[in-house]
């Protein structure tokens, strides 16, 4: 009977498939209460993206709502909208995973524990820095891959999960909200409003610093809570039994095929970095560099093609989850389309703006950013509806097109993880569940979101350009 007790006692989060299935329920719910609405969309010359035309928003008689077979045939169809996440993800998971197995990793993270000896959190600083660059330019779901490994390095520092989870899931985020090379929050709006591409990227470099400064804070007083008593992990049990079996664990020496093994990777973060943002590559072309770093990892390290391709198949069946999480969060956006109500919540918007003071309208459009984010993560998706609203409003309100645009990245990318319907496939790559996630960054979030309006109201107040 005890045994019973101990597992019924208190509230455990759901996995994260039923909470996105639920998320899934309310946008069915909403589009029985939300009239289904419709903007024309009209393609830019000048940019070639499909917009919003904002004169042109009329209610509409919904020819398809939303039926009992819709709910569950939109899971499919999510699944078919996310194949290109899904499959990058599966892919570059996979190959990761051979150099995992060759021990390289864990020679380079033994390497580094020898040189940082008593100064554990400057390796934390080391890698939380790695993803705020990957946040700059925009990696995004492309990153995922990486954040098992950001886990392993918070392990062998002595520290618990949520450490390496913080360090890759905010750091992303700094880099990410910055906005400095983002071309799928940044680069999308400013194309739509006419801005010059990555324009007024001093002030947005302020921003990041300030983001990253929060972060780094908010990551090292809890290293410094736990470091001083275990029992303070928000991960108390996995974090003690950690801390008992810590003598026991193997460390990797480093030979010289897990030099060249971590070159060829180091290589191929370097050529992804370039081609996102010189050659505008997507995720066809990561995978395919993916690809062929499996095929020279293997000649690396000697692994015959059959035992590459079940090293492979192990790699990728670990993030099995994660992927499955993608698809169901693009499936709230499947039923959101085919209920025709994206619209009408953004013309909503719109009518609140009408007839406000400029700092008034600045901060219905925040915070409408941030909730709307709930619903669709995409950031380049929400920009083609939203940005062709706000652009003639913001000349009625006298606010700057970049103090919009400001805005808008502000509102989309600091709640990418935050809220389920994207920070639920990141978690799943760590292994942390988000009831505790929550726990853990909640504080951070809300200076995130403080700091970012304040940082809004100073780029409206000094007239933050180029027009």
């Amino acid at each position: 009977m005890e045994k019973k007790e101990t597992r019924t006692r208190g509230f455990h989060m759901p996995h994260v498939f039923i909470i996105l299935l639920l998320i899934m329920l309310l946008t069915v719910a909403l589009s029985y209460i939300i009239p289904s609405g419709s903007y024309e969309r009209i393609t830019d010359s000048a940019t070639g993206i499909s917009v919003v035309d904002p004169d042109t928003f009329r209610y509409i008689e919904n020819e398809t709502p939303i039926t009992f077979m819709n709910y569950f045939e939109a899971v499919y169809s999510g699944f078919v909208n996310g194949a290109t996440i899904m499959g990058t993800l599966f892919i570059s998971s996979g190959m990761i995973y051979l150099l995992e197995v060759s021990g390289a990793f864990g020679a380079g993270i033994n390497l580094i524990l020898k040189k940082t000896k008593g100064r554990e959190f400057s390796v934390v600083c080391i890698f939380y820095t790695i993803f705020v660059v990957f946040g700059v330019l925009g990696y995004g779901e492309a990153a995922y891959p990486f954040y098992p490994l950001a886990v392993s390095i918070g392990f062998a520092l002595g520290y618990d999960r949520m450490v390496g989870t913080g360090l890759a899931i905010i750091g992303s985020t700094v880099g990410f909200t910055s906005g400095l090379m983002n071309m799928f929050t940044t680069g999308v709006s400013q194309q739509i409003v006419g801005l010059p591409m990555f324009s007024g990227i001093g002030f947005r470099a302020v921003g990041l610093a300030v983001f990253y400064v929060i972060g780094l804070t908010g990551l090292y007083l809890y290293c410094r809570k736990i470091r001083k008593n275990p029992e303070n992990s928000i991960l108390k049990e996995e974090y003690v039994d950690q801390k008992r079996q810590e003598q026991a664990v193997h460390m990797e020496e480093m030979t010289a095929r897990r030099v060249l093994g971590l070159l060829a990777f180091l290589v191929v973060i370097v050529i992804q970095g370039y081609g996102c943002i010189r050659l505008s590559w997507s995720f066809a072309q990561i995978a395919a560099i993916y690809v062929i770093l499996g095929i020279v990892l293997s000649a690396i390290f000697g692994f015959g093609p059959s035992e590459a391709c079940q090293l492979f198949c192990q790699g990728a069946v670990r993030v099995f989850a994660a992927a499955f999480a993608v698809g169901l969060a693009q499936s709230v956006v499947v039923l959101m389309n085919q209920a025709c109500i994206m619209d009408t919540i953004v013309h909503a918007m719109a009518g609140l703006l009408q007839n406000r003071g400029a700092l008034l309208a600045l901060l219905i459009i925040f915070v409408f950013v941030t909730l709307f984010n709930f619903l669709v993560v995409s950031g380049s998706g929400k920009a083609v509806i939203i940005m062709p609203i706000l652009q003639p409003l913001g000349r009625l309100l006298n606010i700057n097109q970049q103090v919009l645009v400001l805005t808008y990245q502000y509102g989309d990318g600091i709640t990418n993880s935050f809220w389920p319907g994207s920070s639920l496939v990141q978690l799943s790559m760590c292994g942390v569940d988000y009831g505790a996630w929550i726990r853990f960054c909640w504080k951070i979030y809300l200076s995130f979101i403080v700091s970012a309006f304040l940082l809004i109201m100073i780029s409206h107040g000094i007239g933050y350009g180029p027009f």
